[in-house]
């Protein structure tokens, strides 16, 4: 049989993540690609129990749910989200497999083919897997440490006219950027202004290593869904386990909605049985102080990972250092690609994300993403020696 696949499938690139895994299978590599969680903090008892009395509620748990996702969950959702400064209540929520379902449900329901999109430059990579799958145009906004430059995105959306503007703008995937909070209550203005809905990912928002850090939310700021400009992102799967799987936008009702309309198309629904078991586990588990102690262990990790990197003596090799999150981003040597490092790398038993997928049009080839939260210890510091050694070899030929 010859399949002859969908013309939008010739624009979506592969994962540069997957591609390492691929490129690794088999080997003893010590990896600081991908957006691990430490296994070892995995509240792995907890959700066992939470499970168990999941179960223990008969039969029916197993039964088809809402689109929309477990009421029980979504109220106990609604009120951390409240607690967080940002109102919101079940018909403003929408559970989704992953927040990364969430983006694609809405670029499924907010754009069409050819409408452009605002990111940051650069940006996770993975949403930019599904603008290019929606056939979307995505501009690069400037950026810098403190985030999008304001007056750089107020150009664009006057030139383009975006249907949407997509940001990370805590302990941003890839850069672990923090933006100020000028830089925030600017986009949120100029989305008002030309009215240019903003998607905001908030996946390692809670993983702060200053406990009394204040990062408020777009959405906060703004302090409405309905009628507001922001759609805001959350996940479990930094701070509880990826393999729940769960994930929720809320925002506007008529968006939202919309949203569970495509949803239906897609999947019906997310597994209700995750959300059961996590409706349970915020029940009878202290959430908020496992992440405390999560983001601790991260913590140090990030310390020593910097402490390895300063060690090896680098004066043209940087990074700014992360105020939470789970990456390093990494700029090395001018004239040094990544990409290649990379194979050199793995030849020598360690990984990495070269920094080129991350960047939506011309790609900084000299970067690179470094995950600290999966190793620690022993390995890490083995790590870092083989990932030196293959850098300090690209140098001297430079």
């Amino acid at each position: 049989m010859n399949y002859r696949f969908s013309r939008r499938m010739d624009a979506l690139k592969s994962s540069a993540v997957r591609d390492i895994l691929k490129l690794t299978q088999g080997k003893e590599i010590i990896s600081f690609a991908g957006g691990l969680p430490a296994e070892e903090l995995f509240p792995l008892e907890a959700v066992r129990e939470a499970t168990e009395r999941v179960f223990a509620g008969g039969k029916h748990t197993l039964q088809y749910g809402l689109t929309e996702g477990y009421l029980p969950l979504r109220e106990q959702l609604c009120e951390r989200m409240t607690a967080k400064s940002m109102p919101v209540d079940p018909d403003q929520m929408l559970l989704t497999t992953g927040s990364q379902q969430a983006i694609d449900l809405i670029a499924r329901v907010l754009t069409d083919p050819g409408d452009v999109v605002l990111v940051e430059n650069p940006t996770y990579l993975a949403c930019l897997q599904v603008f290019q799958l929606y056939g979307m145009r995505v501009i690069p906004v400037e950026s810098d440490k403190d985030g999008m430059i304001v007056e750089a995105a107020e150009k664009l959306m006057k030139e383009h006219k975006p249907k949407l503007v997509y940001i990370v703008p805590t302990f941003g995937n890839p850069t672990g950027r923090v933006w100020s909070i000028e830089r925030r209550k600017g986009l949120l203005e100029l989305s008002r202004k030309y009215g240019v809905p903003i998607v905001e990912d908030d996946p390692y928002g809670d993983i702060r290593f200053d406990p009394k850090a204040d990062y408020p939310t777009l959405f906060s700021l703004e302090g409405k869904a309905d009628g507001g400009s922001v759609i805001y992102l959350g996940s479990f799967s930094k701070t509880v386990a990826p393999a729940l799987r769960t994930g929720w936008a809320i925002g506007d009702r008529s968006v939202i909605s919309m949203m569970a309309k495509a949803k239906q198309a897609a999947d019906l629904h997310s597994s209700t049985l995750d959300q059961q078991t996590l409706d349970q586990l915020l029940r009878h588990f202290p959430l908020d102080d496992h992440i405390r102690r999560i983001a601790t262990a991260y913590g140090s990790r990030m310390q020593q990972m910097q402490q390895l990197l300063r060690q090896q003596g680098w004066s043209d090799v940087s990074w700014v250092e992360p105020q939470g999150g789970m990456f390093i981003w990494v700029e090395l040597p001018e004239g040094l690609d990544a990409e290649a490092l990379l194979r050199a790398a793995v030849g020598k038993g360690v990984a990495f994300v070269p920094g080129a997928s991350f960047f939506a049009a011309e790609p900084q080839r000299n970067t690179a993403r470094m995950n600290f939260t999966y190793t620690e210890g022993e390995r890490m510091k083995l790590g870092i020696e083989r990932f030196s050694e293959a850098v300090n070899e690209f140098m001297a030929r430079c």
